[in-house]
């Protein structure tokens, strides 16, 4: 497996986007025991409820291994207590840390939002770069290996708490026709541990320095897949009034609530060429 680094730079990063209702960490923060009850599937529609601490784990694996079969990803039992911890841990969206930014320009037409101009500080990120047979199992099994991190497979041997978004970096061809199996998944670390970043146990994950980079970011809602990625890429280079400043064939998918969501929060990042 290729574990090449994920820098969010002029110089390019790699990986994909996720398919659409793919098991991510926002899924399974996501879920209460009413949801867990209900008709015994759940709604990925609500989101910020809370697990009781007593819950069954194995109840919520069962769970996420019935959705994960539906897109040929297996849940392993190991995956357990990072499900329930993710769970037991956040209560509701207020306490997940955002990325830190300055706001440099915003370009807008007729009131709606064409997109942002923003400077990104260095920092700390843990990647996990992977290739498995189709794109949806590599971003599925990707996200689940940074859970295990963020949950209990680190140095500091606790949890880490949640950061948004949770990225992917693309990597096209000249063309922008066609997105690359391989797929990096990269998590910001919280600010009390950017200066002494938690190693992970599992050798695959790299901590990462990202340099500073300045991006032009426009949000969209909706699934992400090859198709809406595609379609976001080209809007994006459409509305730039100078796209050459951009690194051409890697770009980044930044993801903000529940993949399943019907009303999902993303962005689609171009990167300014160093």
């Amino acid at each position: 497996m290729d574990r090449g680094g994920c820098q969010m730079s002029g110089g390019g990063g790699g990986g994909d986007a996720g398919g659409p209702e793919m098991i991510t960490l926002e899924d399974l923060e996501s879920f209460s025991e009413d949801q867990l009850s209900d008709s015994g599937t759940g709604s990925l529609e609500q989101e910020g409820e809370t697990m009781e601490e007593n819950e069954d784990p194995d109840r919520l694996l069962h769970y996420w291994q019935e959705v994960a079969r539906g897109h040929q990803v297996e849940v392993a039992q190991d995956m357990a207590e990072p499900i329930q911890q993710l769970t037991t841990n956040n209560e509701g969206r207020s306490n997940r840390e955002h990325i830190p930014f300055t706001l440099l320009a915003r370009k807008e037409k007729c009131g709606e939002l064409l997109y942002e101009k923003r400077h990104y500080e260095k920092g700390h990120w843990a990647c996990i770069t992977m290739r498995e047979d189709t794109y949806e199992q590599s971003i599925c099994y990707g996200f689940m290996r940074i859970m295990r991190y963020i949950c209990q497979q680190n140095s500091f041997g606790g949890y880490l708490g949640m950061t948004l978004p949770i990225v992917t970096v693309v990597r096209t061809d000249e063309n922008h026709s066609v997105i690359s199996h391989d797929v990096t998944v990269a998590y910001y670390l919280p600010d009390e541990y950017q200066a002494q970043p938690p190693q992970p146990s599992d050798n695959d994950i790299v901590i990462d320095i990202w340099p500073a980079t300045t991006v032009y970011t426009r949000p969209f809602t909706g699934p992400t897949n090859e198709v809406t990625i595609i379609n976001q890429i080209s809007a994006m280079a459409e509305v730039l009034d100078s796209p050459g400043v951009c690194v051409n064939d890697s770009f980044i998918v930044a993801g903000y609530t529940n993949p399943a969501h019907s009303n999902r929060q993303n962005e689609i990042w171009f990167l300014e060429r160093r």
